[in-house]
């Protein structure tokens, strides 16, 4: 399990006073309740303090502390940015965080492998896992209970029915 857990990606600068606009891979809602968040600069991790949090569209507008001018942040674009693990939100039943869920071993009912879950897709209605099958191929399995039968983070697999029609 990481330490980290992504919550959005600056995705540009808003104005002249150092605002950016992060495109939120957490409910953005989630920003209002941050104190903090870590930049992932390239070469390590850089604490900003969250000084204010607006809303425009489907985005996150943030103000750090002490970055007051569009030349401090601008550097920044497409830069990732995390929180702690221990900062990161309530998990509610059959939720899960993306990043335990990659690169889990996926097993079939019968306990045996299928593959290894290699991304997340997070659509409007559910979410998609796509998984590398023992043969190289990419199956597309929906993040549903008829399909995804069992979550066992403590021991990274997933048991998973096949429907009819997925393959």
């Amino acid at each position: 399990m990481e330490d980290l857990l992504k919550v959005g990606v600056i995705t540009t600068t808003h104005g002249i006073r150092g605002e950016v606009k992060v495109f939120p891979t957490t409910d953005a809602e989630r920003f209002l309740d941050l104190h903090y968040v870590m930049l992932d600069t390239g070469r390590d991790f850089r604490r900003l303090d969250i000084q204010n949090v607006k809303f425009f569209k489907n985005l996150v507008i943030l103000k750090f502390k002490g970055i007051d001018n569009i030349n401090d942040i601008e550097m920044y674009k497409q830069r990732e940015l995390w929180v702690p693990r221990e900062e990161a939100q309530e998990l509610e039943e059959d939720e899960y965080y993306i990043g335990d869920l990659i690169g889990m071993e996926v097993l079939l009912e019968d306990g045996s492998k299928f593959g290894e879950l290699k991304d997340v897709m997070e659509t409007g209605a559910n979410d998609v896992y796509i998984v590398e099958t023992k043969e190289g191929e990419e199956v597309l399995l929906p993040a549903i209970k008829d399909c995804i039968l069992d979550v066992d983070v403590e021991n990274n697999t997933m048991t998973v029915h096949l429907m009819k029609g997925l393959i």
